[in-house]
């Protein structure tokens, strides 16, 4: 691992490259022209981790290069966001005289958001006790003096200590609407904040002239759910996460809005149901009759494994696929099967790890005629 260089010249370089080699994989389809969203070159990453590096009276924080193992040590980390990096230095200063703190700890997890908070969780190779809680809000309360909106979580084997709060809330702005979000802390979320609000804009800009409601699938925290809400009569989004849809249902109650609808499943088990293959009574009791939706244009942002072949027949059904992909191979497999009952008619590239090879990307699918 190197720290990315982060000139507009490097930037640019290595977005083309990205570009060239996404146009190269999909040159067998028929493809509209790619739309292209850049990040910030610098301070674009929302959440970081970093392991503590104990030298002697020395504390710092560490990153390995995966492949050598060789370790690398981080003052400052300038692909995270501004907020991190002003706190790093203040909390390893704050830890580094308090042996209660520093002791046996290994770990430091940052979750920043665009609206100014930051959770920090510290994870140890120890147990925590009431001495523990005791500095711990200690620190809190001296870095929030400094002028932070933090909150603070311990974490030990078997143990998690929470300072108040276990998320954040992040404000994205869509074509000028903002939306508020529940993060929890070790659920995902979107690193790239800027991205993800372009990516949330190029979805919604996708859909305006839909009809009917809208079917989501691996559907997170609600973030593409909500946003694209404004565009159909319902919509009815699952997700397999408890946390997550938890965070959900708290993010729909905050941005009050009325016609969303979270089912905990998975797509494959919601796949089944719509085949009348098996009834499910988390269906019933949430008084979900799938018989009453007019899902014309189904929504699916799947893990880096893609959807399983039975997903993506159930998919074919719809008029129009709004696919979100964070590993491009997947996707052209699922494109095997997508591709024969649809055509592509948008394709985006969002730039939401730069200076990497990660490509997160996003197509538009119609039916043939």
């Amino acid at each position: 691992m190197s720290i990315p260089q982060t000139s507009s010249d490097s930037y640019q370089v290595q977005l083309d490259e990205k570009t060239k080699r996404l146009q190269a994989m999909f040159s067998d389809y028929e493809m509209p022209s790619l739309e292209v969203f850049p990040s910030q070159e610098q301070h674009y990453r929302m959440r970081a981790e970093f392991r503590v590096w104990h030298e002697g009276d020395d504390l710092y924080y560490i990153m390995f290069n995966q492949e050598t193992r060789e370790k690398y040590r981080l003052d400052q980390f300038p692909v995270a966001s501004r907020i991190i990096n002003d706190l790093m230095p203040l909390l390893i200063e704050a830890v580094k005289d308090k042996p209660v703190l520093r002791h046996k700890l290994f770990q430091v997890d940052f979750l920043s958001t665009l609206s100014g908070e930051v959770l920090v969780s510290l994870l140890y190779h120890k147990k925590l006790d009431d001495e523990w809680i005791a500095l711990a809000k200690e620190l809190k309360q001296t870095l929030n003096d400094e002028g932070f909106n933090l909150n603070l979580i311990g974490r030990a084997r078997k143990m998690k200590i929470v300072l108040d709060q276990e998320y954040v809330i992040e404000k994205l702005n869509v074509f000028n609407r903002t939306y508020t979000y529940q993060q929890i802390e070790n659920s995902f979320t979107q690193p790239n904040g800027k991205v993800a609000e372009k990516m949330l804009e190029w979805a919604v800009d996708c859909t305006r002239d839909s009809k009917g409601d809208l079917l989501e699938l691996y559907c997170g925290n609600g973030n593409f759910s909500l946003a694209l809400a404004q565009n159909f009569n319902r919509v009815l989004a699952t997700e397999l996460a408890k946390p997550s849809v938890d965070s959900a249902q708290f993010n729909i109650k905050a941005n009050e809005i009325d016609n969303v609808q979270i089912i905990r499943m998975s797509a494959e088990e919601f796949t089944q149901a719509m085949e009348g293959v098996r009834t499910f009574r988390r269906l019933t009791q949430a008084g979900v009759d799938l018989k009453t939706y007019d899902c014309n244009t189904i929504f699916v942002d799947p893990p880096r494994a893609g959807m399983d072949e039975g997903t993506c027949k159930m998919v074919q059904a719809y008029e129009r696929i709004l696919y979100i992909s964070c590993n491009p191979d997947t996707l052209k497999d699922n494109l095997e099967i997508l591709g024969k009952t649809h055509n592509i008619t948008r394709f985006a590239l969002f730039d939401q790890f730069p200076y990497t090879h990660h490509m997160e990307m996003g197509i538009m699918l119609e039916r043939k005629a």
